[in-house]
């Protein structure tokens, strides 16, 4: 593919970066699960990843390649749960390059380079996580409208927003809440039994419900997208998470299924799918390697 260019940020959005840095650091040492703190030390030593200077997006995809053969494609905006769910199938994750505003350093109301770098990219370093991304991705191709909406809301409550169980405690493995400094503190600090989850005042959920991680019941969750998540979904560990889903996507009514191919990195179905006059189908991309 071509190659990434080179993003100059300004001495403001690099002091940004550093902002949000440090109010994520001591977090990700209680709350983040141990793949993610793995795979930020692995980001620091290869990626130059540290407070002072944001890591260019095209260095860290040729690292990731070669650790698990998973790359990075820039984006100038939101694009559709389809589209991005076709893009994991490729082991390939659309990230924005696009910095929140100096202004308003610990919140972004859409997803930005703090988000994607310190969120999402730690964790494709990890390969059980790739693959865990790829399930729902694979699943994508060829799927129906519903469908395609059932794996965007699995999604969103793991790879986002997903937990999972580690030495007794509630861990985050989910970006949403690794980049989000008031958010991961909300989703994984111990309360006592007697807490119940309901809304506060001010509309916001005082206590998050914590579900066991089933796919089928997380891709009928709605979410909010701008407050806190009132329900997240947890796992035993990423490798329960993975198998979890592979078992969901195997169950889902599909007009075929799909096979990732490592060595020519193309997708391979397992029968024929004709093509509708005219107009180019996810499927018909999956067909031809894509």
């Amino acid at each position: 593919g071509q190659e990434i260019p080179q993003t100059e940020y300004t001495e403001d959005e690099v002091k940004t970066w550093g902002i949000v840095w440090d109010q994520m650091e001591d977090l990700w040492d209680k709350y983040a699960c141990k793949e993610y703190k793995a795979s930020m030390n692995l980001m620091k030593k290869h990626c130059n990843y540290n407070r002072n200077t944001i890591p260019q997006i095209s260095f860290i995809s040729s690292f990731l390649q070669l650790q698990t053969n998973f790359r990075l494609r820039p984006v100038a905006g939101l694009i559709s749960s389809r589209d991005f769910l076709n893009g994991l199938a490729f082991r390939t994750f659309f990230c924005t390059q696009y910095i929140r505003h100096p202004s308003m350093p610990l919140y972004t109301p859409e997803p930005d380079i703090c988000h994607e770098l310190l969120g999402h990219v730690p964790m494709f370093a990890d390969r059980d996580f790739c693959d865990f991304s790829q399930e729902i991705g694979l699943a994508s191709l060829g799927a129906s409208e519903e469908d395609v909406l059932k794996l965007a809301r699995c999604y969103w409550h793991s790879v986002e927003f997903g937990l999972c169980r580690e030495d007794g405690k509630n861990k985050a493995y989910g970006a949403g809440l690794l980049s989000s400094f008031g958010e991961l503190e909300y989703s994984c600090k111990e309360r006592g039994e007697d807490e119940i989850p309901g809304i506060g005042e001010d509309g916001m959920p005082n206590c998050p419900e914590v579900k066991p991680w089933d796919p089928a019941v997380a891709a009928l969750q709605d979410f909010p997208i701008t407050k806190y998540q009132p329900v997240y979904f947890l796992a035993e560990s990423l490798q329960d998470a993975k198998l979890k889903m592979r078992k969901y996507c195997e169950n889902l009514p599909r007009p075929f299924f799909a096979l990732y191919n490592a060595q020519t990195e193309t997708v391979h179905i397992d029968r024929p799918v004709r093509r509708a006059m005219g107009v180019p189908t996810p499927a018909d991309d999956a067909d031809n390697g894509a």
